[in-house]
């Protein structure tokens, strides 16, 4: 299957990543809502980044400013949506977990690790029209680290015994953010197992379903975390029932694991056909299955493991 996705703006000034027991986690409240292209991705790839783990701040350090741009200096800037590669973007901290999302009021610029020159613009709507979902991992000062759907690296790019990161993830103000929703559960799945499991914020299992996984040779990634950033159906795809759940997951096996141009994308969907090494890197589950991720508010955290 294939997927779309949308993109994201970041801007900070000192990354604040924290290890506790082995799980890095930072969670904070902050504003989100934008407007995008209305182009539908699919998806049904491989990837790879981390799991989640408990919420955590710092102390702030002296980060600069962020800079201030004109409407038309922000329109300029390239989209970061499901499509784009955006080399300057940093690679997502391995493992993070979060309560809460947040929306854009209007297009904000996205910066690098050095949050000097803006990189990118995150689009304050997806690809679907609706308010673009902003997840927040780490914060410093008056900036943000967010995840984004953007590609900083494709698998092709990649130097000899390295891989593309599947979570990509950038700076933005933190002042340009505005609470969302409010996450409540995590999706984990296993590829090993061939299993995805719903649990409540603690990790605490409540549901857990057999899944199809990515075949040998375009497998699904693990030890990565994404985020469920659309729900929608695609006739055009033979999901006309069942909505696809989109991951901000890219495939770190090849570029376009499905072929086309939806950036490599690792969905969740119904198949009939649910169980085994047979997918392009997505995840397909059975009708209950599939109805029960419905269920879930987007942002909700997708972690997947060996």
């Amino acid at each position: 299957m294939r997927r779309r996705t949308r993109a994201a703006l970041v801007v900070a000034a000192s990354v604040v990543v924290i290890a506790v027991a082995g799980v890095l986690a930072v969670a904070l409240s902050g504003p989100a809502v934008s407007t995008g292209s209305s182009s539908v991705p699919s998806a049904s790839h491989s990837s790879s980044t981390p799991t989640g783990g408990a919420q955590s701040t710092t102390p702030p350090t002296e980060a600069p400013a962020p800079p201030i741009l004109s409407a038309d200096q922000v329109a300029a800037l390239t989209p970061a949506d499901y499509r784009a590669v955006i080399p300057g973007l940093v690679p997502a901290p391995p493992t993070a977990t979060w309560m809460s999302v947040f929306e854009l009021q209007s297009d904000t610029p996205l910066f690098g690790a050095d949050r000097t020159a803006p990189i990118a613009r995150f689009e304050s709507r997806d690809f679907l029209g609706e308010p673009s979902v902003v997840v927040r991992v780490a914060v410093d000062g008056p900036w943000s680290l967010v995840l984004v759907p953007s590609r900083q690296l494709l698998p092709s790019q990649a130097g000899a015994g390295e891989s593309a990161p599947a979570q990509s993830a950038g700076w933005l103000p933190t002042n340009a953010l505005t609470p969302g929703a409010t996450v409540r559960n995590r999706i984990v799945v296993s590829v090993s197992a061939q299993s995805l499991t719903i649990t409540d914020a603690g990790g605490r299992p409540e549901q857990r379903f057999a899944v199809g996984v990515g075949a040998p040779g375009t497998p699904t990634p693990v030890g990565v975390t994404g985020y469920l950033e659309a729900q929608y159906l695609d006739p055009a795809q033979g999901q006309s029932t069942h909505r696809i759940q989109l991951s901000s997951l890219h495939a770190t096996a090849a570029d376009e694991p499905y072929g086309g141009s939806d950036g490599g994308l690792i969905g969740i969907h119904y198949e009939s056909d649910s169980s085994g090494a047979i997918s392009h890197g997505c995840i397909r589950l059975g009708a209950e299955a599939i109805t029960a991720v419905d269920a879930l508010a987007l942002g909700t955290p997708i972690i997947i493991v060996s």
